[in-house]
């Protein structure tokens, strides 16, 4: 069957349809992340802890400007529960918990949770974030007097994919600032 000849305005509407095509692909699975808003005045640090296939690891540090939002993690998220610590650069404060990992004042990934200080990291509290096992979830970090009044969360029983040395956290869903 002999192909008939192109016209330039079909290429140019092939060409269109893809990049189309490409942008709402990219678009969807941008989605699909873990972010962090910060919503104060001030510029903030955050690390964050997370359990995948190969176990715990933490990493740090984001410098969110104030007023901004930054991306900590690509893609689908692996787990429910995501653990943050967060300190006030310009103020003072922290956004902590009782999920103990490790950190330290530089740059860092870090495997495992254990033995933080002989391992020579500090031992840091992070507050825990549960994703209800969504495909993706945004954080937003408040100043403590734009809080809301919150109601008590229920405990719950710590699971299979809590850090060894963490008791369940009832933070503020919002990440609100100590």
């Amino acid at each position: 069957m002999p192909t008939l000849p192109r016209s330039p305005l079909h290429c140019i509407a092939a060409s269109v349809a893809i990049a189309a095509g490409l942008l709402l692909t990219s678009a969807h699975a941008a989605l699909a992340d873990f972010r962090l808003c910060n919503n104060t005045g001030s510029r903030v640090g955050v690390a964050i802890g997370y359990k995948d296939a190969d176990g715990w690891t933490t990493e740090g540090w984001w410098n969110i400007s104030a007023r901004s939002c930054d991306t900590l993690l690509r893609g689908a998220l692996v787990a429910r529960y995501y653990y943050i610590y967060a300190v006030d650069y310009d103020r003072g404060g922290e956004w902590s918990g009782k999920a103990y990992m490790c950190s330290r004042e530089k740059e860092f990934t870090i495997r495992g949770t254990e033995n933080c200080l002989a391992r020579g990291y500090d031992r840091t509290g992070f507050f825990e974030v549960d994703t209800t096992e969504q495909r993706s979830w945004t954080v937003q970090l408040t100043d403590s007097a734009e809080q809301t009044p919150e109601r008590p969360l229920p405990q719950r029983a710590p699971g299979p994919s809590r850090p060894p040395s963490a008791a369940p956290t009832t933070p503020p869903a919002d990440g609100g600032k100590k």
